[in-house]
């Protein structure tokens, strides 16, 4: 999907071909889209089918006519009824008169700029885009990461009460979700510090500022990261030893209650011999049915009461 914007009279406007000064988005395009647009603005082919590769690297490729621009944004996947966090790359396209970007989804990082919900933001203003897009990214990557801290403290409250499985595979997407995202805001940070040292993007005094918050808030996104992943792995750590040790006292009980019950088993069986019955004790006795099993049963408390004063029930 093809479409242009143009900043007209300080408001953001659609139009139908490009012109000078203008913002082309190319939305996840197809094979004749990417020829059209290669020809038409003298790009490589393979440079606009880059972003199209989910496993594509962030980094700047400077050409002699434009410029590229990867990076990685945070996207939110639908999965057996429940969102979960990945990221894809986002090219922008720099030549001497438009900037183009190039993606495999709509992403609220540019659907502001679509939908005129950013100040101060002109499209033949290059380079402040530019930073305004990566802001915006760095800012959504926050956003994210908080909601992935609050799904994990609701998950090891659930773990708390009860141990189950589907819990800790939930952790376990959350955790992979951070791998995403500090690889992919590792990979952001090596761009923007080779971004301004490239002669052939123009730098303004007034950028300054918003270049400082971009760094920030990269950085702070890369810390908030590396912290969540460290507490989540801690976390599955934790459980899975509390599982273990549930299973190990749980074996144990069922191995005590085994010894106990096995004690009138034993001594029945004594007496399931085939021998003389003028050796078996209480044989002649008209109550020694009564006499075995009573001291069986009083064997079975006195190793329960063994047992219990160890603490293995």
């Amino acid at each position: 999907m093809v479409r242009i914007y143009k900043t007209i009279d300080g408001a953001i406007h659609q139009i139908q071909e490009p012109e000078e000064g203008c913002w082309i988005a190319l939305t996840n395009p197809t094979a004749t889209e990417i020829f059209e647009f290669s020809e038409k603005f003298d790009i490589e082919v393979d440079d606009l089918r880059s972003p199209l590769d989910e496993e594509e690297r962030s980094r700047i490729e400077v050409e002699d006519n434009y410029t590229l621009i990867l990076v990685d944004v945070p996207m939110i996947e639908e999965r057996n009824d429940k969102d979960w966090y990945g990221t894809i790359p986002l090219g922008i396209a720099l030549t001497d008169n438009h900037i183009i970007t190039i993606c495999l989804e709509d992403t609220p990082v540019l659907t502001a700029f679509m939908d005129g919900r950013v100040r101060e933001f002109y499209t033949y203003k290059k380079t402040r885009f530019i930073l305004q897009i990566l802001y915006r990214n760095a800012t959504l990557f926050l956003n994210y990461l908080r909601n992935i801290d609050k799904r994990s403290e609701l998950l090891e409250q659930k773990l708390r009460e009860d141990q189950k499985n589907k819990e800790l595979l939930e952790l376990q997407e959350l955790e992979k979700s951070l791998v995403y995202f500090t690889t992919s805001l590792k990979g952001n940070e090596l761009v923007l510090e080779k971004l301004f040292r490239i002669d052939k993007i123009k730098k303004y005094p007034e950028d300054e500022d918003l270049l400082e918050d971009v760094i920030i808030e990269n950085k702070q996104a890369i810390e908030m990261a590396s912290i969540y992943s460290g507490i989540l792995s801690g976390s599955m750590d934790a459980f899975a030893s509390i599982i273990s040790n549930n299973l190990n006292q749980s074996m144990k009980f069922l191995a005590t209650v085994t010894i106990v019950l096995s004690i009138p088993t034993m001594v029945a069986s004594f007496y399931g011999m085939n021998v003389s019955a003028s050796g078996m004790p209480f044989a002649d006795s008209p109550f020694g049915f009564l006499i075995v099993i009573g001291f069986s049963i009083l064997l079975s408390v006195i190793v329960s009461i063994i047992f219990w004063k160890k603490d293995l029930f």
